[in-house]
């Protein structure tokens, strides 16, 4: 109990200076209760407020009624309409008046759905953040489905969300469920739904080939209506708190070696929501006997792209450049791939296959691509020495054929022969070269000794090779001289004489 005389203090602070219980309990030294007891006691509310008139009051009624006709209308363009009107005020306090006086959208009810078993699983996408492989920067999604009865999960991790990924993770899910469910939700995927209009939907033609392979029907949520599909957001939630904090991996494929015992250790022993008498694995048991079977073959899971082949023997698919047959340049090929390796395909002939790569700007190369265009590159360098060589000394041919039977190196014997036509020119080459066939001495080295022989005898200086420009149409042509004795006739006979 207070005393009367601080009990009529108390009032006339309130009731008169208009003092708030707070600053009346610090003033005079009470607890802010007991002067709220006073107050209430006394039939006082615990706090006199006047409200104080506001420059939006004249424009409420044209507010309400505006908000009524267009419940969405944004705050911004109300304010213009009030300003026209001659409203003085902020923008900035006006939204704030506007949100608290808005039509607020009644909260809807959703019904509890339930399924059969084996009738429905849910499938959805999931972003972890980003992983640096090499040079590139690679999205990790994991795909997550669960069977709607007994809630069991199944999560894959991929480092992108093509198709081939998309096919590969319900492939995966299939096996490790050990069948199929009779229908499969989805969000309004691209890899799902192509186009909407209401309730026509365009599927994706690579989705109705997969869903009538294992014959499920593909069904898309309404847009907005995650609560359909609410198991597999529940799961992926669970997967991001318990599964994911702090988890180190080595790489792809032990990532998803730890969710899958995840999936059976962890999240399969919590109580199954349909029955709390069993486990979610216990559950999944009795629900695998009322999925479909799995069909005889798999559905071919890759990501199909039309690539172009350059002057090099090179395709790029994902950043990456992969090796083909050095015959197959300039045209047009198709890559197969899959998370595993990449297929490259002309027509149906598969003729080059590489591990996949992730990285950014790496040359996957096949050492026998490689190798088979060195020697065709070798080989038409040796064509091309001997058709230069049969333009400037015809006789080679017979010398070149009696090499070879006796097992000389043709490249080298050409090569060789070039350079003789490069230093004495093609007129004394052909001339050494018909004497060497003659004396049955089939080798350049016979050629050069008969060369030598003749300048020797003829006491001239030794020829000076003549470095020609780097360019093939210059290295490579032949200039044939032509035989001057048809110029001794021109004269007339008497010089001759």
């Amino acid at each position: 109990m207070i005393p009367d005389e601080l009990e009529q203090r108390i009032l006339r602070l309130h009731l008169v200076e208009k003092w708030p219980p707070g600053t009346i309990a610090k003033q005079v030294g009470v607890h802010h209760q007991t002067v709220k007891r006073v107050l209430n006691s006394h039939g006082v509310g615990a706090r006199v407020a006047t409200e104080r008139p506001s420059m939006v009051d004249p424009y409420l009624p044209f507010i309400h009624e505006t908000l009524t006709a267009h419940p969405t209308l944004p705050a911004s363009r109300l304010w213009y309409m009030c300003v026209d009107r001659g409203y003085p005020g902020a923008e900035g306090h006006f939204r704030s008046l506007i949100a608290r006086i808005r039509p607020r959208k009644p909260a809807e009810a959703y019904l509890r759905l339930r399924t059969l078993p084996g009738e429905e699983a849910q499938v959805d996408w999931a972003y972890f953040g980003k992983v640096r492989i090499g040079r590139a920067i690679r999205i990790l999604s994991a795909f997550v489905m669960v069977l709607s009865w007994c809630r069991m999960p199944f999560v894959r991790f991929f480092l992108d969300q093509r198709m081939g990924s998309f096919l590969a993770g319900h492939i995966a899910a299939f096996e490790f469920f050990g069948g199929i469910a009779r229908r499969y939700l989805y969000d309004n995927l691209k890899s799902v739904v192509l186009q909407r209009r209401g309730r026509a939907i365009l599927f994706h033609p690579t989705l109705l080939q997969f869903a009538a392979h294992y014959r499920y029907e593909p069904r898309p949520v309404a847009p907005y209506r995650g609560n359909e599909k609410a198991r597999v957001e529940r799961r992926i939630r669970h997967l991001r708190t318990s599964f994911w904090p702090a988890r180190t991996w080595s790489d792809l494929h032990d990532l998803n070696k730890q969710v899958r015992t995840w999936c059976i250790d962890v999240a399969g022993k919590r109580p199954c929501p349909e029955d709390n008498t069993m486990t979610i694995g216990q559950a999944w048991s009795e629900e695998r006997l009322r999925l479909l079977e799995l069909p005889a073959d798999r559905f071919p899971a890759h990501d199909r792209v039309v690539v172009s082949v350059g002057k090099q023997p090179y395709v790029r698919f994902d950043k990456n450049d992969y090796t083909v047959p050095h015959d197959h340049v300039r045209r047009s090929l198709v890559v197969l791939a899959t998370t595993e390796n990449v297929r490259i395909v002309d027509g149906t002939e598969v003729i080059a296959e590489h591990p996949r790569s992730f990285d950014k700007g790496a040359q996957v190369e096949d050492p026998e691509h490689l190798a088979a265009l060195v020697e065709y590159k070798r080989n038409a360098r040796e064509q091309r020495g001997m058709d230069r060589l049969h333009h400037a000394v015809p006789s080679s041919r017979a010398l070149l054929e009696g090499a070879a039977a006796r097992g000389h190196n043709l490249g080298s014997a050409v090569a060789a022969l070039l350079r003789l036509v490069d230093t004495w020119g093609a007129e004394a080459v052909q001339t050494a070269t018909v004497e060497a066939v003659a004396a049955d001495a089939l080798h350049v080295a016979a050629v050069r000794q008969i060369l030598d022989q003749r300048q020797q005898d003829a006491e001239l200086p030794p020829p000076l090779a003549v470095e020609l420009p780097d360019d093939p149409r210059v290295r490579d042509l032949v200039v044939k001289p032509h035989d001057l004795s048809t110029y001794d006739g021109l004269g007339g006979g008497d010089e001759a004489e």
